[in-house]
């Protein structure tokens, strides 16, 4: 059973990093529905493919994140819409979609990147 009120785990991958997006659903929520011009109302954890060195986490700052999400990376825009609240999702997201190629300025440009996502609302 999944705890939706504890900061999840990611399994280390194993093989190559997908090519496009992948999303996986966890746990299906029963809630109202994400849509592309939504603000949503998320806690997230973010790991490097590769390396499983996690990068980013708002379980580890303690409170969700509320943002639109037309102001995030192509990768969440993609694979949120159709979420529902009470759901948690995996998204791999390649680098194209993410801070895209390698030398691109952000730390995590050419990264595959893995986001473990509990939709908590939406408006």
């Amino acid at each position: 059973m999944t705890d939706l009120n504890a900061k999840p785990e990611i399994e280390f991958p194993d093989g190559p990093a997908p090519e496009g997006l992948e999303i996986i659903d966890i746990v299906v929520g029963d809630g109202a529905e994400a849509a592309a011009g939504s603000t949503v109302d998320v806690h997230y954890l973010g790991v490097d493919y590769e390396s499983g060195d996690e990068f980013d986490s708002s379980w580890s700052r303690g409170s969700s994140i509320n943002f639109p999400l037309r102001q995030l990376i192509a990768g969440w825009q993609q694979g949120i819409p159709g979420m529902k609240v009470g759901g948690r999702r995996k998204l791999t997201v390649p680098p194209q979609l993410a801070y895209g190629p390698a030398g691109g300025g952000h730390q995590l440009s050419g990264r595959t990147l893995i986001f473990v996502i509990d939709l908590l609302g939406v408006s």
